[in-house]
């Protein structure tokens, strides 16, 4: 088995929130471990922001079923993430994008488990205006630069009615390698002619646009600027008050960012073999169409054996009991057959 070196982060930590140990039982897949024994000790993990709220909640009820055994998740984005864990600093990663080369892991040195997913929401900021509809083409002309005004007459097109102003627009994306970028960028390159910036964890913005670090980064950008757009996870936007537009999706309806609609996207998606599956630009008259999955990367070899059963306890109750509180922390849970595979690559994962 591979070891791991261990950082410890002083963000979130199980141990320190546990009140009291639920007494464990035989080994379903709704115990926090599969064979009835609770492990102690310390696991860190690091990565993506867009789940980190989740991730948050989930790490803080665990804490009062095994509060011996002490998990730390810092949300650094999903890039450094990855790449913490190809050198093993951590011993997990939560990533919103696929591994690619460079990334950090080698090929067949891990596994992924996805978790939970949610909306990208396109939050702007533009006083009395609310309930802005914007269609695909638009938002990737908005985001490469070439729409520089709100009262452009792409955004009048679909939006009848609303007193647009002349106010500049400002573009306010992620500063630091993000899934969420990824997927943003996947989409409007996967779903419009019009975007020319390509797709990744990093892009190259207009001149002119504001980054920010992780998904609280961009609300704060998009908050503390008149005329600004930006795309950020739902429980932000949510926790910030973000006014969010309503997207046009593969159907032609526009849509706002809500979990009834994440689900829907999810029940379409097609799941690979190494568990990723593409939520994104979903087929269905109530479907979202910007929908981010997020994932754990497992590593598929521990050196010590008492942090691969930390690492397996801890993310079975993300998918088990884990899944209870996803919709409370603006998540939409995984649909069943997708969380029973996960389960299933968890226990052949780390045996």
């Amino acid at each position: 088995m591979k070891l791991n070196r261990r950082t410890i982060f002083g963000t979130i930590t199980a141990g320190a929130l546990a009140m009291s140990m639920a007494a464990c039982g035989g080994g379903s897949d709704d115990d926090a471990a599969g064979d009835g024994e609770l492990v102690s000790g310390e696991i860190t993990g690091s990565g993506a922001s867009f789940p980190d709220a989740f991730y948050a909640a989930a790490i803080e009820a665990y804490a009062e079923v095994n509060p011996e055994l002490i998990v730390t998740y810092n949300a650094v984005g999903s890039g450094t993430g990855k790449s913490e864990f190809g050198e093993g600093l951590n011993d997990f990663a939560g990533s919103d994008s696929l591994v690619k080369d460079g990334d950090g892991p080698a090929e067949g040195s891990f596994q992924y488990i996805p978790t939970v997913a949610a909306p990208i929401t396109i939050s702007y900021n533009l006083p009395g205006v609310d309930g802005l509809q914007i269609d695909q083409e638009t938002l990737a002309n908005i985001f490469q630069g070439a729409i520089t005004t709100w009262n452009d007459p792409a955004i009048a097109a679909t939006n009848e009615g609303v007193e647009l102003p002349d106010t500049a627009i400002t573009i306010a994306h992620r500063s630091d390698g993000s899934g969420t970028t990824s997927n943003f960028t996947k989409f409007l390159d996967e779903a419009t002619d019009a975007w020319t910036l390509g797709a990744g964890d990093e892009i190259t913005w207009p001149e002119g646009s504001i980054g920010g670090e992780k998904n609280t980064g961009v609300a704060t950008v998009i908050t503390q600027t008149e005329g600004a757009i930006g795309y950020v996870d739902l429980a932000d936007a949510t926790e910030t008050g973000l006014v969010t537009a309503s997207i046009e999706n593969a159907d032609g309806s526009f849509i706002q960012p809500t979990l009834e609609a994440t689900t829907a996207a999810l029940e379409g998606a097609e799941v690979a073999e190494d568990l990723s599956y593409n939520p994104l630009n979903a087929a269905g008259a109530e479907t979202y169409p910007i929908v981010a999955p997020t994932y754990i990367l497992l590593h598929t070899e521990y050196e010590d054996e008492n942090v691969a059963a930390g690492v397996k306890e801890f993310v079975n109750y993300l998918l088990t009991d884990g899944q209870d509180i996803a919709e409370d922390n603006s998540f939409a849970p995984l649909p069943d057959a997708l969380r029973q595979q996960a389960v299933d690559a968890l226990n052949e994962t780390i045996a």
